[in-house]
């Protein structure tokens, strides 16, 4: 006899029958989830209240200014061996040096050290964990398949050799042009006589046309693709909400269908693109279906929200830290603005590492399965590896490299296609809009991971 909500299964011997758990209705499945994810935010907002800086990072006001707090814990941090304990267990690096030697540290991965996925509270398994379901340092692992951010080795490794090719010197060159011809349109429809948004005119549009081109999407949607990134990039802090989870499926479906789509148009007129490329190695049996079509979610949402953050914090960065007449004196600049922006207020804040064994750092021993929250943002303000680091300053020469693209395995394998993007649209803007500046509101994005406008309000006049 089966208790309600559950059925036999079908065997082939006479031992008893297992049972096997019916899916639950879609109210009760939301209204369980949306009680982890109440639980787990409430835990966290009242450890950040009591003054932990890791929660106060997920939390409103401080992440908006996460700043003091990266400061707080590379002083903890220094008093430990560079490793800093939250009282979530969990634990963060702040200095560059400590988030280097996790970041480079093959003992690390994205992943536990079976293969499993950290806690997600979208995840019925999830429960069985020994994961504290209001720990907020938890969630920050992204439930959606973004392929190369959620991979070791050794499908890390094959799967990025396959994309690398997408990235060299010869096909930057063409994106270039590209960039080029994109942002000179998008500023041609800038009004010069109103306020508008820099990010709806220039900043979101600029990168997704160029990844677009890239990855030959026909029939470009440019609102839609920029709320997916939105909907997906949020993701990376973990699901915000039910209605969130439900935003998260179905831009999944909706990503998952156009390349699919895009695959099967490819296999029958290959061309030169990244998709064509990537048919192919999958007719060759070098990766999956699901595998490409994950990687291909990646090299479109990854492609275009960094640069659309990196713009955004550059253009605000020049006018409130730094001289914005000084790019417009000598466009040229416009290479060292982006780098120090990537050190000075990175789009992507911070990643997560996991120990696949015991491993000692800065003399605390971390057990296995420990998570590490990497403060890449941290690393550019820390003085002991750039001199007067609260300072925005384009001229700098950046004696030691940033942190911005992460770093090790993982290293963004975008990175210079961003700084490409980055470089054309402030070199443009300086050469076009010389009078830029900021008029009415600049609305941050609700996020942790990812650090950014969502809308900044500007004008040319």
């Amino acid at each position: 006899m089966t208790t309600q909500g559950e059925v036999p299964s079908v065997t082939t011997d006479q031992a008893e029958p297992r049972t096997t758990p019916l899916p639950l209705p879609r109210w009760r499945a939301d209204l369980r989830l949306g009680s982890r994810i109440v639980a787990m935010r409430a835990g966290g907002l009242a450890l950040a209240v009591r003054g932990d800086p890791v929660a106060r990072l997920m939390h409103k006001p401080w992440r908006l200014d996460p700043y003091p707090t990266y400061a707080r814990l590379r002083a903890t941090g220094a008093a430990t061996g560079g490793v800093a304990r939250s009282r979530t267990g969990i634990r963060a690096v702040a200095s560059h040096e400590a988030c280097t030697a996790v970041l480079r540290d093959r003992r690390f991965g994205v992943r536990l050290a079976d293969g499993r996925m950290p806690f997600d509270p979208t995840d019925d398994a999830s429960t069985a964990s020994s994961h504290d379901p209001t720990d907020p340092g938890t969630a920050l692992i992204e439930p959606i398949d973004l392929s190369l951010l959620g991979l070791d080795a050794p499908d890390h490794t094959r799967l990025r050799r396959l994309a690398q090719p997408t990235f060299a010197p010869k096909r930057l060159a063409q994106y270039r042009e590209t960039a080029r011809a994109v942002t000179g349109r998008l500023l041609d429809a800038a009004p010069t006589d109103a306020p508008f948004d820099l990010v709806g005119a220039l900043a979101a549009p600029l990168p997704i046309s160029v990844i677009s081109e890239l990855l030959a999407i026909p029939d470009v949607d440019t609102p839609r693709f920029a709320a997916w990134g939105r909907v997906v990039g949020a993701a990376l802090d973990g699901v915000r909400s039910v209605r969130h989870a439900h935003a998260l499926s179905r831009a999944t479906a909706d990503l998952r269908a156009l390349f699919a789509d895009l695959v099967e148009r490819r296999r029958a007129d290959p061309g030169e693109d990244v998709i064509s490329q990537l048919v192919h190695a999958l007719d060759e049996g070098q990766l999956t279906l699901d595998e490409l079509v994950s990687l291909a979610q990646l090299l479109l949402i990854a492609g275009f929200e960094t640069t659309t953050n990196l713009v955004g914090n550059a253009v605000r960065a020049l006018h409130t830290s730094g001289p914005w007449e000084d790019l417009v004196a000598d466009p040229a600049l416009a290479a060292g603005v982006v780098e120090e922006t990537l050190r000075w207020d990175p789009p992507v804040q911070l990643t997560a590492r996991f120990a696949h064994e015991d491993v000692e750092i800065g003399g605390q021993r971390l057990r296995r399965d420990t998570g590490v929250l990497v403060l890449l943002a941290s690393a550019g303000r820390d003085p002991a590896a750039h001199p007067d680091p609260d300072r925005f300053d384009p001229h700098r020469e950046q004696a030691t490299a940033h942190l911005a693209f992460s770093g090790g395995a993982h290293y963004c394998l975008g990175a210079a296609l961003a700084r490409m993007e980055g470089e054309v649209a402030l070199e443009m803007l300086a050469e076009r809009l010389p009078r830029l500046r900021p008029a009415g509101r600049f609305v941050p994005r609700v996020a942790t991971v990812l650090r950014g406008p969502r809308r900044f309000g500007v004008r040319a006049d």
